[in-house]
């Protein structure tokens, strides 16, 4: 990739009910003004600490509370499933922060209970709806209903130690059965393949959730939903009896079970591991550690067995914002998040998504210095041009399949579930949930 060159981004443990109810006060919809004339509204995210693990959406916050010193946004987090549980609890008593995070499918069923603003009519009053790829909104729409704007984009796969790959004789994979060789080469000499984490994090497992698409998620998921097809068929089970390959060979860490995510991206960037699960998201922080200058991208194996296009990338909206249906009938807070979208999808702030490590999620161009950041050059350089499934196979079946799917994969990773019983485990989950 040459620097600076343009790059177009397509837009792509659970707390006790009543601790939660008791912070619900803190972020449902109130009045819009209070004292000395400041609109407040609040923003709930699917972190922790929004500042720490979602710095381009907190330095949007800060611009923006300067560029409007009327305009308060009070910004909170928990972990996702807590955060979803929190919203599910806000949604039965008429108490939804203003604006929040949440999975497209949650989103779809507030939006059915009358619980959502429909955003349409803001994307006209802002003359930014030709700012979007048609997928970006098509993916958070009811027919003529917007009941969703893209939050950031997922592109994902696997970071490589090109040094680590070469010092062992190694050539970047293409294949899956590159992928195996270079986990039974470096299990042999007890080098990690792919550093995992699951703890506290079991969503972790971006690059198998691209898998299934290399095996005909998209062609059927669909008919799996509606019961006419089942999640336990012949094309999955083949990949997760990949997957199973991989842990016999000894790809992923002793202690994937009891490491987090983040422990996950530390092994990587302290070179313990040849390669990473992750996304876009981690290119900033990796480039700032010891080995950015050795780090390439991978958008994943090609299998030789597998179902429809495999040469593809993840490279799609996540999950959308959404808005209380209550704002709609507070003028001042109306006007306050109508402004705030005006700035996040401002051609300034999605620079400061790049800046951070994100690639935009309109059709803005962003300048990229590929010499500054080289890790992130290596992520859009590996996915461009390559055709991506239209949503990320976690973002379009209810938050209990998702989780269904997440424990699956990591149980045939550590070996807790047959690639049989993984399968069951989800199309059970399908059952109970659709």
């Amino acid at each position: 990739m040459n620097t600076n060159a343009p790059v177009v981004r397509r837009a792509g443990a659970l707390l006790a009910a009543a601790t939660i109810a008791a912070g619900l006060a803190a972020c449902g919809t109130g009045t819009g003004d209070s004292s000395g004339g400041t609109t407040t509204i609040t923003l709930s995210m699917q972190n922790a600490n929004v500042e720490l693990s979602d710095p381009a959406t907190w330095e949007i916050v800060q611009n923006f509370q300067e560029q409007n010193p009327d305009i308060k946004i009070e910004v909170s987090g928990e972990p996702t499933a807590q955060h979803l549980q929190k919203l599910t609890i806000a949604a039965q008593s008429d108490t939804l922060p203003d604006i929040f995070w949440v999975y497209a499918t949650t989103a779809g069923s507030l939006n059915d209970d009358g619980k959502l603003l429909d955003l349409s009519p803001m994307l006209d009053d802002l003359g930014i709806r030709d700012n979007f790829a048609d997928s970006a909104l098509a993916n958070f729409a009811d027919g003529d209903t917007q009941f969703g704007l893209p939050y950031q984009g997922l592109l994902t796969g696997y970071y490589y130690n090109k040094k680590i790959l070469a010092d062992n004789g190694l050539e970047p994979p293409v294949t899956f059965d590159d992928l195996l060789n270079i986990a039974e080469t470096l299990s042999a000499k007890g080098i990690t393949t792919i550093s995992q984490g699951s703890s506290q994090s079991s969503f972790s497992v971006w690059a198998f959730l691209t898998d299934l698409d290399r095996f005909g998620y998209e062609d059927v998921y669909q008919d799996i939903l509606s019961g006419d097809a089942s999640y336990d068929n012949p094309d999955f089970l083949r990949l997760y009896e990949h997957i199973a390959e991989l842990a016999d060979a000894g790809a992923f860490p002793s202690n994937t079970a009891t490491q987090t995510y983040q422990q996950a991206v530390d092994a990587f960037a302290n070179g313990e591991a040849a390669m990473l699960d992750s996304g876009i998201w981690s290119s900033s922080y990796l480039q700032e550690s010891a080995i950015a200058g050795d780090i390439g991208f991978w958008v994943g194996p090609t299998y030789s067995d597998g179902v429809g296009e495999q040469n593809i990338v993840m490279n799609v909206p996540s999950a959308p914002f959404a808005v209380s249906a209550k704002v709609g009938s507070d003028p001042a807070k109306l006007e306050a998040v109508q402004k705030f979208f005006a700035y996040y999808y401002s051609d300034e702030a999605q620079q400061v998504l790049v800046d951070k490590g994100q690639p935009p999620v309109t059709t803005y161009q962003a300048q990229v210095d590929a010499a500054k950041n080289s890790v992130f050059a290596a992520v859009l350089e590996a996915a461009n041009g390559l055709p991506s499934p239209s949503a990320q196979p976690d973002l379009v079946v209810p938050e209990p399949v998702a989780s269904a799917m997440y424990d699956s994969i990591y149980g045939v990773i550590q070996k807790q579930l047959s690639p049989q019983e993984a399968l069951q485990l989800v199309q059970k989950a399908f059952e109970s949930n659709t």
